[in-house]
């Protein structure tokens, strides 16, 4: 979520600097590629623990319970993004282009999921690696806006323009793969009825097998991603084309690396004594109204500073470096912390409904 805060941070007050991928090494500075880069680690791990958390609330609940809160949350995430969402984005109620972004993706993956839960869980795990490591089979299938299957298609795979009455919807998260990811994280529930020890064990071992895997994937240079890897004029620019992933829709390897990594975090934030971590458990403990809160803060900052005639040439907003966009988000911290802080309060106390989704 911190690193996600990095990155919007970079959304808005780089508007300045802003080119068609900030991933495209060659037109963006390696400090902002990897800036970029960080925040990787972001949808998938939001999406696995989507998946990990259905799985433990099915677990406490039944199976039906569960798939019904997948359903109505589903739903409920894909209007937030069609209005609120997208207010904080473009500031418009219909705006020309409608963004369908990660809380569309993370709707549309819950409402699947809540019909694949009930799959045996041998079943859901091969499904759930098909979908990830196989879904770049797909690639060479591209459809044009007058195909028929063109909408269905630019929802699952290949991001596109979909018309709208007042304008165009943008699949900027093509779902299918995230399907994959949320089934995963709905696989991994039985391991937290295992002892500590055994689940971080076999955290450890699963997130190595998927780090082996994107190594072997990537350094062939075949499958895996659309993209190919080429040698830099330096070590570090090699190694940025050889983590310069396609992330819509994920790759397999794009996966395979940052799932791998999320899977050693969570062993690693498992081991490390509760008192230290009890700060970002805060933001964990109301992920959808930070999501909510930190939009509408870098929008109000953003128009503040522009009232304020705090523009340069180009006339918007500029951050001046990648660190700047770092210390910006260090100081939005603390203010988004307390707001957190208190949410979590009111979601202990409370017993409306509503809050179970915040």
């Amino acid at each position: 979520m911190l690193l996600m805060l990095v990155d919007h941070v970079r959304d808005i007050f780089y508007l300045h600097a802003q080119v068609r991928d900030p991933m495209d090494l060659s037109v963006t500075p390696a400090a902002l590629a990897m800036t970029r880069l960080t925040s990787h680690l972001c949808a998938p791990i939001f999406i696995l623990l989507t998946g990990l958390s259905a799985s433990l609330y099915a677990a406490r609940h039944g199976t039906g319970s569960g798939s019904r809160f997948l359903l109505t949350r589903g739903l409920f995430l894909i209007g937030l993004e069609l209005t609120v969402v997208n207010l904080a984005w473009t500031g418009q109620i219909l705006p020309p282009v409608l963004y369908l972004q990660v809380i569309w993706a993370i709707g549309l993956a819950m409402i699947a999921l809540a019909g694949l839960l009930w799959l045996p869980r041998a079943a859901l795990v091969g499904i759930a690696l098909l979908i990830m490591l196989g879904h770049n089979l797909l690639d060479g299938i591209v459809l044009a806006p007058d195909q028929d299957g063109y909408v269905l298609w630019s929802i699952l795979h290949q991001r596109g323009l979909v018309d709208l009455p007042w304008g165009v919807a943008r699949t900027s998260y093509p779902v299918l793969p995230w399907i994959g990811v949320a089934a995963a994280g709905y696989a991994l529930g039985p391991y937290y009825a295992l002892d500590p020890v055994a689940r971080r064990g076999r955290l450890l071992a699963l997130g190595a097998a998927a780090l082996v895997g994107f190594l072997v994937l990537r350094g062939l240079d075949g499958y895996g991603d659309p993209s190919p890897w080429q040698a830099g004029p330096s070590l570090g620019g090699t190694i940025l084309s050889f983590l310069n992933l396609t992330k819509y829709p994920p790759s397999a390897d794009f996966l395979l690396l940052t799932l791998g990594l999320g899977l050693w975090l969570l062993a690693l934030f498992e081991a490390w004594p509760a008192p230290r971590l009890a700060w970002l458990r805060v933001f964990g403990g109301a992920p959808l109204f930070f999501y909510l809160l930190h939009l509408w803060l870098l929008r109000g900052l953003y128009a503040l500073a522009t009232a304020a005639g705090l523009t340069g040439a180009s006339g918007k907003v500029e951050l001046g470096s990648p660190g700047q966009l770092w210390l910006v988000a260090l100081v939005l911290g603390p203010p988004l912390y307390l707001a957190c802080r208190w949410m979590v309060g009111l979601k202990r106390r409370g017993r409306h409904p509503v809050l179970r989704y915040l």
